[in-house]
C-alpha cells in the first residue's frame, strides 16, 4: 500500500492511499490469486483517532477479474490484510475497539466513551455491533453450576456456569425444570451439577442428566439452617434478655418479666399485640388469610405472618442497636466535667490523646445533657435481637469475640431449646468441617425429633435431597462460582438500567467474562 498524501484539519485527519498495481490478490470466492485489474474505486475507512482527531483513510483499491473459470465470481475487490474487511467501513482496529467498548459499557455508556475517543456512534449502533459479535462455541462442561437470579420484578432467570473454567455458558428467562432438562439433553457430557436446594432444578437435572451427580451447595445448606435458627430465636424472644449480665449479683432482676414489660410498654409492642389478638380472633372462626386481610385492611402476607406466630413477641420489630465509639470514654467525660472543664472542644482534644477517633460533634452532643443539669446518657446494653442470637449460635467457637463468649453461655443455660439448637448446629458444622457425612442420618433424625417445628421442616426437606446433601458435605464442589457470576449479572443489569433484553444480557455476560479472561491472561510488560 502506498500513502499518497495526508491532510490535517480541525475536524478530521484524512490520509489518501492506494494499493500497488501488479500485486496478485486472492479471490474472495475461490481463493485463487489474480492480478488482472478490472477497475479501481475509493473506500472510505474510519480508523482510531490520531492526535485527538478522527482519522479517515481514503483508500483506492482494485477490482480484479477472477482467472478461475470454475469460480462463481467474475470480479472481486481486493482486501488489504489488517486494514480492510468485506462490507466494513471501519478498520479492524477500530472495529475491535467499538466491540470492546460495547461489551464493557453497553449502549449509552459505550457511545459516550467512544465520543471521548473521537469516534461518533449512536447507542443503537454500539448495541448493533455488540449483537453481531458471535458467542464463543459452547462446549458441555464436566462440572456445571446452575443458579437463578432476579431478572425484573417477580421474573427470574437461570444462569449456567462452567465450574472448571469459571466462565458463564448461557442464561435464559425462567427457572422451570423443562428448560434445564432440555439444555442438558442437548449438551450431553455433564458429570457433576452444583445447585442450591431448589426442587425445580433438582427435577430438571434428574430428567435431563440422570447420571450426573447432584451437589447441594454447602453455603445454601448453612444459610437454610441459619434461617431456622433465627426463627427459633424469634419464637423465644423473651429468653434473649438472659444473655445480659445481671445489674447486681446480689439482687438480680427477673429477666423474663423485665423484657416483656419493656417490649409491652413500647408503641411497637402495643401495635404488635393488638394485631396479634385481632388476627388470632378471626383465625379461630376458620376464615382464610385473604378474608381476614380484607376485613382488617392489612396485606395478606402480614396476616399470614401474624397467624403463624405463637406470640406477639415473635412479630414485633426491635430497633437496631447502635453502639457509640464514645461509650468507653463517658466516665472520663463525667470526671472532667465535675472538675470544671466544660468546653466540648477541649474535651474532644483530650479524648483524642487517649485514642478517641470520633468527631467533635459527637462529644458536643454527649455533654449537652450536662449543660442542662441532667446526667450523661449512659449506654444501656439491650438484649440481642433474634438475628444476633442466631449469629452467635452459628459462629464457630474459635471466631467468637469475648463479648459473645461471655453472653452466649448465659443464654443457653436459660433456654433449653436454644441450647439444643446450638448443639445440633455445632454437629452439622463438624460434619462440614471434617467432610464427613456419616453422622448425617442420625443428625436428621435428631432434627426431626427435636420438637422444634422449624428444624423438623428442614429435616424433611434435607431428607428428600439426602444424596445431594451428602455430596455437598463430602465433595470439594460448591456453588461459589455461581454466586460470583450472579453478582456480575446484576452489575451488567444496572449498567443498562435494568432494561436489557435477555439476548443482550446474555451477550454481555458471556462476552465480558471472556474479555476479562483474555486480558487477565495477557502478560504485562513493566520496566525493571
Amino acid at each position: 500500500m502506498l500513502v499518497l498524501s495526508a491532510e490535517v484539519s480541525d475536524a478530521v485527519v484524512t490520509v489518501h492511499a492506494r494499493t500497488r498495481s501488479g500485486v496478485p490478490a486472492g479471490c474472495t470466492g475461490c481463493g485463487e490469486p489474480s492480478a488482472w485489474c478490472h477497475s479501481r474505486y475509493v473506500r472510505c475507512l474510519a480508523d482510531v483517532s490520531l492526535g485527538g482527531r478522527p482519522l479517515r483513510i481514503d483508500l483506492s483499491v482494485r477490482r480484479l477479474y477472477c482467472e478461475n473459470p470454475a469460480c462463481s465470481k467474475v470480479t472481486f475487490a481486493e482486501q488489504v490484510p489488517g486494514l480492510t474487511v468485506r462490507y466494513q467501513r471501519r478498520t479492524p482496529l477500530l472495529q475491535h475497539l467499538v466491540e470492546a467498548v460495547g461489551v464493557v459499557l453497553a449502549g449509552r455508556g459505550g457511545a459516550r466513551m467512544l465520543r471521548i475517543l473521537s469516534v461518533t456512534l449512536s447507542r443503537c449502533t454500539v448495541l448493533s455491533q455488540l449483537m453481531r459479535m458471535p458467542l464463543p462455541p459452547l462446549v458441555a462442561p464436566r462440572v456445571l453450576g446452575v443458579d437463578d437470579f432476579a431478572l425484573y420484578g417477580d421474573t427470574y432467570g437461570t444462569l449456567l456456569v462452567d465450574a472448571t473454567t469459571r466462565l458463564p455458558l448461557t442464561l435464559w428467562e425462567g427457572r422451570d425444570a423443562e428448560q434445564l432438562s432440555h439444555w442438558l439433553r442437548a449438551h450431553p457430557g455433564v458429570e457433576v451439577v452444583c445447585r442450591d436446594g431448589s426442587l425445580t432444578y433438582r427435577q430438571g437435572i434428574t430428567a435431563g442428566a440422570p447420571d450426573a451427580v447432584q451437589v447441594s451447595d454447602r453455603f445454601h445448606l448453612w444459610q437454610g439452617l441459619s434461617r431456622r435458627v433465627q426463627d427459633i430465636a424469634s419464637a423465644h424472644r423473651g429468653c434473649l434478655a438472659a444473655a445480659l449480665p445481671p445489674a447486681s449479683e446480689s439482687d438480680p432482676a427477673p429477666i423474663e418479666e423485665t423484657s416483656e414489660d419493656i417490649a409491652a410498654d413500647t408503641r411497637a409492642g402495643r401495635h404488635a399485640r393488638r394485631l396479634f389478638d385481632a388476627v388470632h380472633a378471626l383465625s379461630s372462626t376458620g376464615r382464610s388469610h385473604s378474608a381476614m386481610a380484607r376485613e382488617l385492611g392489612l396485606d395478606r402476607r402480614t396476616v399470614r405472618k401474624y397467624a403463624r406466630a405463637r406470640s406477639w413477641q415473635e412479630v414485633m420489630r426491635r430497633p437496631p442497636r447502635k453502639p457509640s465509639t464514645l461509650d468507653p470514654y463517658l466516665d472520663y467525660l463525667q470526671q472532667r466535667w465535675d472538675e470544671g472543664q466544660h468546653s466540648a472542644k477541649i474535651l474532644h482534644e483530650e479524648l483524642q490523646t487517649k485514642g478517641y477517633l470520633g468527631h467533635y460533634q459527637r462529644v458536643k452532643m454527649a455533654v449537652a445533657p450536662l449543660r442542662r443539669g441532667l446526667p450523661l446518657d449512659e449506654p444501656r446494653e439491650r438484649p440481642p435481637s433474634p438475628r444476633e442470637a442466631a449469629r452467635w449460635i452459628t459462629t464457630h467457637p474459635g471466631r467468637r469475640s469475648p463479648h459473645i463468649n461471655d453472653r452466649l453461655p448465659r443464654l443457653l443455660d436459660h433456654c433449653s431449646e436454644l441450647r439444643h439448637t446450638h448443639d445440633l448446629v455445632r454437629r452439622f458444622a463438624g460434619m462440614v468441617d471434617n467432610r464427613d457425612a456419616t453422622p448425617l442420618q442420625g443428625w436428621l433424625d435428631d432434627l426431626s425429633n427435636s420438637g422444634l417445628a422449624s428444624l423438623a421442616g428442614l429435616a424433611g426437606a434435607l431428607q428428600e435431597d439426602r444424596r445431594a446433601v451428602t455430596q455437598g458435605i463430602t465433595t470439594p464442589y460448591n456453588s461459589g462460582v455461581n454466586e460470583g457470576r450472579i453478582t456480575d449479572v446484576k452489575l451488567q443489569k444496572r449498567l443498562m438500567a435494568g432494561r436489557a433484553s435477555v439476548p443482550l444480557l446474555r451477550h454481555r455476560v458471556v462476552l465480558i467474562a471472556h474479555l476479562r479472561r483474555r486480558y487477565a491472561d495477557r502478560p504485562t510488560l513493566l520496566p525493571r
